[in-house]
């Protein structure tokens, strides 16, 4: 299964060519797995367990050797010496069915950019020539990565078949990409995991399990009495606060309440001077109204007085002029009666 994985690409992890990932690729992880924990036994008892641990192995030594193709591949006339030329052969054969596929790949994908830009014309014939064109080559892919696979399949058993050049290529660890190498740390740490697992028997693994419930039980109980302890703490402590402020308030209510009171003291004095300047103007106001009322008083006086000396002036005008007109009167009647009495003397 994993030579099916990484049976696509294994020769371009070169970083002067295009890179295929790793499709089993894992987070980061350090390049040294964390050692588990000791178990009880340190050895495999059933020929079960063996077959399988047997298996995960070779297929890690199988993954080892398939990583370092593409170190192969770029090197490869020191490499030729060292692996022979029947493996070179079926190495370079690899290389030009994954170039065929990377190639495909790139143009399928181009094409597939190019039509989205241009689904405006879906309707035209053309397009629809091109969109066939492109689905007639995407299905050649599924065979050519059979081939790739059965040429991956084919390099590992010419390896297998020469251990010394299997070695050789083996130590080559450098030549590994950090993607490769990730996912052989992870198999790695895998092959822990399932090596502790099939150490335990079923019993073991019961009683672990058991274990692990009381534990977790304990565990919960034990946070239960931490939580009721930090509760009871943090009202303590809400308590404690509540007193270092209630004195705080205590001092501050005591400054406030002499204030208060000196305050009021002010309070008490403006106000007496207040009720004194307000009946200061309060008679003052009644002084100017009464000053007002008595020269409202006197200025109707002095123009009553106006008026009685300007009727009394008329009267006495008039009664001079009538004394005028009667005075005359009286000297003309008296000089009637004087020419009468002058006539009457003659006619005697």
């Amino acid at each position: 299964m994993a030579l099916d994985i990484l049976a696509v690409a294994p020769l371009y992890q070169d970083p002067d060519v295009n890179r295929v990932r790793l499709i089993a690729q894992t987070t980061k992880r350090s390049t040294t797995p964390p050692k588990p924990l000791p178990p009880p036994k340190t050895r495999l008892t059933t020929i079960e367990t063996k077959r399988i641990m047997s298996v995960l192995d070779e297929t890690i030594h199988k993954v080892e050797l398939v990583t370092l193709l593409s170190y192969v591949a770029s090197s490869s006339k020191n490499s030729e010496g060292m692996l022979g030329e029947g493996i070179m052969k079926a190495v370079r054969e690899h290389q030009d069915l994954c170039q065929i596929l990377l190639d495909r790949v790139n143009y399928l994908q181009e094409e597939e950019r190019q039509l989205q830009g241009e689904e405006e014309f879906k309707d035209e014939p053309w397009f629809r020539d091109r969109v066939l064109s492109t689905e007639v080559q995407k299905s050649h892919l599924p065979p050519l990565m059979q081939q790739i696979k059965g040429s991956t399949k084919n390099i590992v058993r010419l390896l297998l078949t020469n251990p010394q050049a299997a070695s050789l290529l083996q130590v080559q660890t450098l030549g590994r990409s950090a993607e490769a190498q990730s996912f052989i740390d992870s198999l790695v740490e895998l092959r822990g995991f399932l090596f502790e697992k099939l150490l335990t028997s079923p019993m073991e693994a019961r009683h672990k399990t058991q274990f692990i419930q009381d534990i977790t039980k304990r565990n919960q109980r034990n946070q239960a009495i931490i939580d009721t302890l930090e509760n009871e703490l943090a009202a303590c402590v809400r308590n404690r606060d509540a007193e270092d402020e209630y004195e705080e308030l205590d001092v501050i209510h005591k400054e406030e309440k002499l204030q208060l009171e000196e305050l009021k003291r002010r309070h008490d004095v403006l106000v007496e001077e207040f009720s004194h300047i307000q009946a200061e103007q309060e008679i003052d106001a009644k002084k100017r109204l009464e000053a007002e009322q008595e020269m409202v008083h006197m200025v109707r006086a002095a123009m009553l007085i106006q008026a009685l000396w300007r009727g009394y002036l008329v009267r006495s005008m008039l009664r001079s002029k009538k004394r005028k007109r009667s005075k005359s009167k009286v000297k003309e009647k008296g000089k009637g009666k004087g020419k009468g009495k002058g006539k009457g003397k003659g006619k005697k």
